[in-house]
């Protein structure tokens, strides 16, 4: 039998009118079978700095007095083998043109996370998509999600996207690390240095990473892929 994997996607400031010009969506995906270990190794660094295992990580909450926590989270995704991580970059919100493509920005929302599984999704393995709550409007447009990814995939009977499900962060670790992997890549998107332990982050996860995070990366990259989207690319999302 083929593996099951399981994604795990998040976003940073995917709202149209939140003053933010850059927004990120990003997926942790790795076998369902890895998921288990994964979940007690985080919370075996939580204890180990101190934290309440239930705590949920979230890139807001770094801060100095917390950074080593964050340090070895981002060290057990870059150490652990099967873990993967793949990020779709928008620089400027401002400058898209619904208008011209008969579509809502929360229509786009739902195309841009199209961009960002499509290159996840293999043929021969059944994937489980799982999405952060985002507000109570979010079911039907996952079910259409569902439905595009599956028409892309040509599969009708769902034997690649099994299901693609909406949970709440504080669910999930792997959710949580897809956020704090996603707060450290639109954090330097958006050029902000202001948090040095932020800053720490993100120059270890371009250290462990290779990239600047800033850039598309090797469309094969598996373990750190990076997509930096541009508006002029708005027909190749139909």
């Amino acid at each position: 039998m083929p593996d099951l994997f399981n994604v795990y996607c998040d976003e940073s400031c995917h709202m149209e009118h939140d003053q933010q010009k850059v927004m990120v969506l990003g997926a942790v995906w790795c076998p369902a079978s890895l998921v288990p270990d994964v979940a007690e190794r985080v919370r075996a660094i939580k204890r180990e700095c101190g934290v309440k295992p239930a705590a949920e990580v979230k890139w807001h909450k770094v801060s100095p007095t917390n950074l080593l926590l964050h340090q070895k989270l981002v060290d057990l995704f870059f150490d652990t083998e099967g873990l993967n991580f793949r990020a779709v970059i928008v620089p400027d919100k401002s400058v898209l043109r619904h208008e011209d493509f008969n579509q809502t920005h929360d229509d786009w929302y739902y195309k841009m996370y199209f961009v960002l599984l499509r290159a996840i999704l293999e043929p021969k393995s059944p994937f489980r998509i799982y999405l952060d709550y985002k507000d109570t409007h979010g079911g039907s447009k996952v079910s259409k999600l569902e439905e595009v990814l599956r028409n892309s995939k040509y599969d009708s009977s769902g034997q690649i996207v099994e299901r693609v499900q909406i949970v709440r962060s504080h669910e999930s670790v792997l959710i949580q690390m897809a956020d704090l992997l996603i707060g450290a890549v639109a954090y330097a998107n958006r050029g902000l240095s202001k948090s040095a332990a932020k800053q720490a982050l993100v120059e270890e996860i371009r250290r462990r990473s290779g990239y600047a995070l800033t850039k598309t990366t090797w469309m094969r990259e598996l373990k750190f892929n990076l997509l930096v989207w541009q508006h002029q690319d708005e027909e190749n999302t139909q």
